[in-house]
């Protein structure tokens, strides 16, 4: 590897390189766990304690129910699900199998979820209850043949299972009326399968482990192909990356790790589910981040040790009246990831909990991490930190060219073993982003510093960032541009205390009668939550430049 300046800042004890070949697939790493750590928690959900090896025999028979169903190696299977047992479960059982995940945000609308399924070609589809009337919507013009439709108690026991479900859909109302012909419950698919037989599949490290969508500059949704081999080097990254403070739990104590961030979210997927696999940790899963409250009653109950978390979610928790409720003592890692971590919230985390934040930085791309501060920081850097082992990261000036000068910035490039094999079936958008000499080009805009940690100064593409979710101008200005009595409009990303970025959409009217509150409306209709614009501007023209591009920055200026 060339030169990096970054190894003389890492932690004593973090190698300068891991072993992604350690493992022959991610189906080997969960094999090794569930044999290894059968009698200890996997996974803690609703007061619930589910064990290694009871997740072991619910996927394996889970996985003889896919196998069932005809499906063959290579085939896509989509799960649309919150944090819930039932996840993991089907993770491992899709893996094991020889299928491809393909995660699906559950808040998608049908129009965004038709687009995943269409293009990731997904024969299947395991989803919860919750929004099975979005599928319903959208199935016919899908090459979904088979739905497995969780609910949220379906793991519970047979008591607590039939209240949380009574509750959720008749209490709460959460699950809207849903017609979906054939679909088959999760816990009657487990039962066909524990009558089954489960066939072990020969996985190679360059098989397909999952497609994770992605926005482009295009704004259409891809799929980045993230191979065995890709995730399992980001798990050896992070576990080799963190352990200068995991070593210093006490023997015997189960490295715990709370799982709010949404496990279809490769951050979680990764340094959550398949990390906690990789060390036998127990992984709390939080269904709803959203609902403070619960995850602090929740939090109270346990000893933990690591927390993945975005800006929002840090901010939310320390300024909470509750926060105290919670035994914050033997947390030894805090990781900010998604979005910028915010100086104040970094600082006012640390006086709370005398655990650092350390921001990282990633991409759906990288499997996704890339870059952090090291876990011994005792202070906020406001940088991304240096590169995990293996990883080198360039900075790129317009023409393609290195920046050699220190603090001079350019566009940062990726190399290492968690960087994807490319775009699912769009050759012509991995080129775009794939260096001849096998670097990721981010898109983001950075400097180095002489210690070599990476900051974020700019983005090259117009992407805004809403606490950590993508949202591409693009994709929200073609839903806009269709609604009748819109001539023409624009999106950029404007600052928000809250969420980082928020959406601002800028409109010129066909018809002088359109008001916010239909633009709101349509954009409810049509786009998941993060994407609606948040602040709605009518105007006379939009300004452009003399070959009629529309100048973002200048709406972006004039807030």
């Amino acid at each position: 590897m060339t030169d990096r300046p970054w190894l003389a800042a890492y932690p004593q004890g973090v190698p300068a390189d891991i072993d992604p070949t350690h493992y022959a697939s991610l189906v080997a790493l969960m094999d090794e766990a569930f044999r290894q750590y059968a009698d200890r928690v996997a996974y803690s959900f609703m007061g619930k304690d589910i064990s290694f090896a009871q997740t072991d025999a619910l996927s394996r028979a889970f996985a003889a129910y896919l196998q069932g169903q005809g499906l063959v190696k290579g085939d896509r299977v989509a799960i649309m699900m919150p944090n819930v047992p039932q996840y993991p479960v089907v993770v491992a059982a899709v893996l094991r199998a020889g299928f491809v995940v393909v995660n699906v945000n559950p808040l998608y609308t049908p129009r965004e979820l038709e687009h995943q399924l269409k293009d990731s070609g997904s024969k299947a589809i395991v989803i919860i209850e919750n929004f099975a009337s979005t599928l319903q919507s959208c199935i016919a013009n899908t090459p979904v043949k088979h739905v497995v439709l969780c609910a949220m108690g379906d793991q519970l026991g047979f008591l607590k299972g039939m209240l949380v479900n009574y509750v959720v859909r008749n209490v709460k109302k959460l699950v809207p009326e849903y017609s979906l012909p054939g679909a088959v419950r999760f816990n009657d698919a487990i039962a066909k399968g524990q009558r089954g037989t489960f066939k072990p599949v020969d996985i190679k490290p360059d098989d397909i482990a999952l497609l994770q969508y992605t926005g482009g500059t295009t704004g259409v949704s891809k799929g980045a192909v993230l191979l065995h081999r890709n995730v399992i080097a980001n798990v050896l990254q992070a576990e080799a990356w963190n352990e200068p403070v995991m070593k210093s739990l006490p023997a015997g104590e189960q490295p715990t790790s709370i799982c709010a961030l949404p496990l279809y979210h490769i951050f979680a997927f990764t340094v959550n589910m398949m990390l906690g696999m990789r060390t036998g940790g127990k992984v709390i899963l939080i269904p709803n981040p959203r609902d403070l409250p619960a995850v602090l009653k929740e939090l109270s109950k346990h000893t933990f040790h690591s927390f993945p978390a975005v800006n929002t979610l840090f901010n939310g928790l320390a300024n909470h009246p509750d926060f105290n409720t919670v035994n914050w003592k033997n947390l030894r890692v805090s990781v900010g990831g998604g979005m910028a971590v915010q100086g104040a919230v970094a600082k006012l985390w640390l006086e709370k909990t005398g655990c650092p934040i350390c921001e990282g930085y990633g991409l759906s791309e990288t499997s996704p991490i890339v870059s952090c501060n090291p876990v011994t920081a005792k202070e906020f850097t406001g940088t991304i930190g240096a590169p995990l082992p293996s990883t080198l990261m360039k900075l790129l000036d317009d023409d393609g060219r290195e920046v050699t000068t220190l603090g001079q910035s350019g566009e940062i490039a990726i190399k290492g073993p968690q960087v994807m094999a490319g775009y699912w079936q769009r050759p012509d958008e991995t080129a775009k982003v794939m260096t001849e000499d096998g670097y990721f080009k981010s898109g983001d805009v950075g400097v180095m510093d002489e210690r070599g940690y990476f900051k974020i100064v700019d983005r090259k593409k117009d992407m805004v960032l809403v606490s950590g979710f993508n949202v591409y101008p693009n994709e929200v200005e073609e839903v806009v541009a269709d609604m009748p009595g819109v001539l023409e409009c624009a999106v950029v990303g404007v600052p928000d205390e809250k969420t980082g970025e928020a959406v601002k959409l800028v409109i010129v009217k066909k018809d002088p009668a359109l008001t916010e509150v239909q633009v709101k409306e349509y954009c409810k209709a049509n786009l998941t939550g993060y994407k609606q614009p948040k602040v709605i501007e009518f105007r006379t023209e939009l300004p452009k430049t003399p070959v009629g591009k529309i100048l973002r920055r200048e709406l972006r200026d004039k807030k």
